[in-house]
């Protein structure tokens, strides 16, 4: 991912504009391209903000420190927006929060997932910590979502909780060996255990003869969350859905094609190609 190279961040329209660059040609700017114009705006102002603190986390500049206190100015300046202050890093995001009613604590959330990354490398952890970190980077995103979405609270909140993990989940899969590259090991370590693979040395671990195994068993557990955000986009909920449903369709499809090669090394990472997201679009009837 892109550097976040100094302290200071870029001002908040260069967010905003390297954001709409970055999504530019994913299944992300393909849906949000499905929304009307002031929820699209919010979505590439939570993605800005998404980008910009993941990057702290994941860019690898500075001390463990440094990455901490640089989230922890992201923490000041949402306390600051949400006081009605004029913050510095999070002005992009006042619009969006103020129509939307966008709630502080998922933001923070989104922020304390960062850091689990920012404060050590994550390898082997059990699926509880897993599921956290799940809820934390992926699920919180959702709920902000949803919001912009214009659903109800108990079905909005439902499908953020299963389409976050959904999507967080196949992203593993798809990303073992990137991980590994920063020494990441995001597979739970029961998964680990059960495919019969011992130790958290991520370039050990994705050598390992039984490494299939373990990623067709977080696999399942990703459809059991593609099969909850199904379950309740059937009942029709209230809102523009058209932009979760693509985004399910689209990462399931990866899932799809991922199990079906499967994950003995040599591994390439998955794609979606144009052709294949129109394809998507047409078969589930969500163009515009």
């Amino acid at each position: 991912m892109s550097g976040f190279a100094e302290n200071v961040a870029p001002a908040p329209q260069a967010d905003l504009a390297l954001a709409r660059q970055k999504a530019s040609g994913s299944s992300f700017y393909a849906a949000m391209r499905l929304l009307p114009r002031a929820e699209r705006d919010a979505m590439f102002a939570i993605y800005a903000f998404c980008r910009a603190v993941d990057d702290i986390a994941d860019d690898g500049l500075g001390t463990r420190a440094e990455r901490h206190a640089q989230l922890q100015s992201w923490r000041d300046d949402l306390a600051a927006l949400y006081a009605g202050k004029a913050p510095s890093h999070t002005q992009f995001l006042n619009d969006a929060v103020a129509r939307f009613n966008l709630k502080q604590d998922d933001f923070l959330a989104v922020i304390d997932g960062m850091d689990m990354d920012a404060a050590e490398d994550i390898r082997a952890p059990d699926w509880n910590t897993l599921d956290l970190y799940c809820d934390r980077v992926a699920s919180a995103v959702g709920r902000l979502s949803v919001r912009v979405f214009g659903m109800e609270e108990k079905p909005g909140i439902e499908t953020a909780y299963h389409l976050g993990r959904a999507l967080q989940l196949t992203n593993i899969l798809r990303d073992v060996d990137e991980d590994a590259g920063i020494g990441r090991l995001y597979l739970p370590r029961e998964a680990l255990a059960e495919a019969g693979i011992t130790g958290d040395d991520p370039e050990t671990v994705l050598r390992h003869a039984a490494i299939d195994k373990t990623c067709r068993i977080v696999a399942a557990r990703a459809r059991i969350h593609y099969r909850g955000v199904s379950d309740i986009l059937a009942t029709r909920p209230r809102g523009l859905l058209r932009a979760p449903r693509l985004m399910a369709a689209v990462y399931e499809r990866i899932l799809d094609k991922m199990e079906r090669i499967g994950w003995a090394p040599p591994r390439a990472r998955t794609r979606v190609g144009k052709v294949e997201l129109i394809g998507i679009l047409l078969r589930r009837g969500l163009t515009a």
